[in-house]
C-alpha cells in the first residue's frame, strides 16, 4: 500500500489499484472503507466530509432533515457566527423546522411541500411575517449547503415566491414618551442609583443592552469641554452569552456624546478612579460599567433586579430592555432629527429599517410644512380675532 494523506487516504495495491480511506465513525469507532471517487483528490473530499458526517452511512440509508441539520449546525453555524445567532438557529430548528421535517429523508424532502408548509404558517397567522422570513431564511441556506456538500442536486426552497402580509401587521416598537423616560430615570436615581449612568446611557445613546456592557473607557470621546462638540462613543464591542464580540452586523458606530450624559460619565470616571486609588489598585477597570469583581454585569441580573423595578417604582408598564432604545430613536425624531442622522446613531444597515420602524413617528402632522408651500414661501400672517372684529367696524362706517 502506498498513501498521499499519511495514514488515512492509501491506495491499495492489487488489481483493482483503488483509493481507501481510514476514519471514525458518529460513534467514534474506527473504520476503513474503499473510496467512492477514483483520485486522490476525490479520495481526499470524501474523507473530509466523512469526518464532518456529511456523508451518508455507508448501508445506504438516506439521510434525514434531522440528522444533516444537526450536522449543518455543528461543521457551518457554531463555528462561524456569533452565539446569540446560533441560539435563534437553533430555536427555529427545534421549534418549527424538525417537527415538520425533522423524520423526512432529505432527498425526499420537495418544493411543493416546502410551499405548502409556507401557505400554512401565512394563513395561520401565528407567526409574525418576520419569524416566517427567519425560517424559511435557515431553511434555505441549510440546504444550499446540503446541494454543496452532494447531498442533494437542488435546493427545493430557492425562489418560492414573496408571501402577504397579513392586514395590520408590521414592526412595531414600544418606547417611552419622554415624560416616562424622565419619570424612569427619576425613578432608578433613587431605587438603584449605582445604575442611574447605565440607564442614562441607554436612553441618550440607543446602545444596546449587550454594547452597554462591554463599553470601554478607551472608547469614550469626553472633549476638552462640554463646548466642545467633538464628543461621542465608539461602539465597536459586545457582550452576549458570555463572550465579547463585535456590534450586530459586525460593524463600528459613533454615536455623538449628549452634555448631560458627559457630565455623568465624567463624575462615574473620577469616582472609579477615586475607588482604585483608596483600595491600593494600579489601574482602573477598563469597563465603564462593571461588576463587583470587575468583570461585565449579568444582562439578564440587570434587566430583572435593576431595569423592571425601577419602571415599577415609576409606575410605567412593563416594557423590554430595547424599549430604551427605541426611546432615544423616537426622542431624536421628535426633536426634529432626520431619519438619516437615527439611522448613523442606531447602526441600521440602511435607511429602510430606520424608515420601516420609526418612519411613522415622523412629525407629518406639523401644519408649518404645508404653509410653506404657499407661493412666496411665507405662511399669512397671524390676525387676533379681536383685531379682526375692529377692522369688519371701521370697513362698515
Amino acid at each position: 500500500m502506498r498513501g498521499r494523506g499519511g495514514d488515512k487516504i492509501w491506495r491499495r495495491r492489487d488489481r483493482h489499484n483503488q483509493w481507501w480511506i481510514r476514519f471514525k465513525d458518529a460513534t467514534g469507532k474506527k473504520r476503513k472503507k474503499k473510496a467512492l471517487r477514483q483520485s486522490y483528490e476525490g479520495a481526499e473530499s470524501e474523507l473530509a466530509r466523512l469526518e464532518l458526517g456529511l456523508e451518508k452511512v455507508p448501508e445506504g440509508k438516506p439521510v434525514t432533515f434531522a440528522e444533516y441539520a444537526k450536522r449543518w449546525l455543528a461543521s457551518h453555524v457554531r463555528p462561524n457566527l456569533k452565539p446569540s445567532t446560533v441560539e435563534s438557529y437553533e430555536v427555529i430548528l427545534r421549534v418549527h423546522l424538525l417537527p415538520r421535517f425533522g423524520k423526512c429523508p432529505l432527498e425526499n424532502l420537495v418544493r411543493k411541500s416546502i410551499k405548502s408548509y409556507l401557505d400554512e404558517l401565512v394563513s395561520q397567522g401565528r407567526q409574525s411575517r418576520n419569524t416566517i422570513k427567519n425560517i424559511f431564511a435557515i431553511l434555505r441556506a441549510m440546504l444550499s449547503q446540503a446541494v454543496e456538500d452532494d447531498v442533494l442536486s437542488s435546493n427545493p426552497a430557492m425562489r418560492l415566491g414573496r408571501f402577504n402580509r397579513r392586514q395590520g401587521e408590521g414592526q412595531k416598537a414600544e418606547f417611552l414618551t419622554r415624560q416616562e423616560a424622565e419619570g424612569f430615570l427619576q425613578a432608578s436615581k433613587a431605587l438603584r442609583p449605582d445604575r442611574y449612568p447605565l440607564f442614562l446611557t441607554a436612553l441618550r445613546t440607543g446602545m444596546r443592552l449587550g454594547e452597554l456592557l462591554a463599553l470601554e473607557w478607551d472608547d469614550v470621546q469626553f472633549g476638552e469641554s462640554e463646548e466642545d462638540t467633538n464628543r461621542y462613543i465608539l461602539v465597536r464591542h459586545n457582550f452576549t452569552h458570555g463572550q465579547f464580540t463585535n456590534p450586530k452586523s459586525r460593524k463600528e458606530r459613533r454615536v455623538d456624546l449628549n452634555s448631560e450624559l458627559r457630565q455623568v460619565l465624567v463624575e462615574l470616571r473620577d469616582g472609579q478612579i477615586l475607588k482604585a486609588m483608596q483600595g491600593g489598585e494600579e489601574e482602573v477597570c477598563r469597563l465603564v460599567f462593571p461588576s463587583e469583581t470587575g468583570g461585565p454585569l449579568d444582562s439578564r441580573n440587570v434587566y430583572h433586579r435593576d431595569f423592571l423595578p425601577c419602571l415599577g417604582a415609576a409606575g410605567l408598564r412593563r416594557v423590554t430592555w430595547h424599549s430604551l432604545r427605541h426611546s432615544f430613536a423616537s426622542l431624536l425624531i421628535q426633536n426634529g432629527a432626520s431619519l438619516a442622522y437615527v439611522k448613523e446613531q442606531m447602526g441600521h444597515c440602511s435607511i429602510q429599517v430606520t424608515v420601516d420602524i420609526y418612519g411613522h413617528l415622523v412629525p407629518g402632522g406639523n401644519i408649518k410644512w404645508i404653509d410653506q408651500l404657499s407661493s412666496n414661501g411665507e405662511t399669512e400672517p397671524k390676525v387676533e380675532p379681536e383685531a379682526r372684529v375692529a377692522a369688519r367696524s371701521r370697513l362698515s362706517t
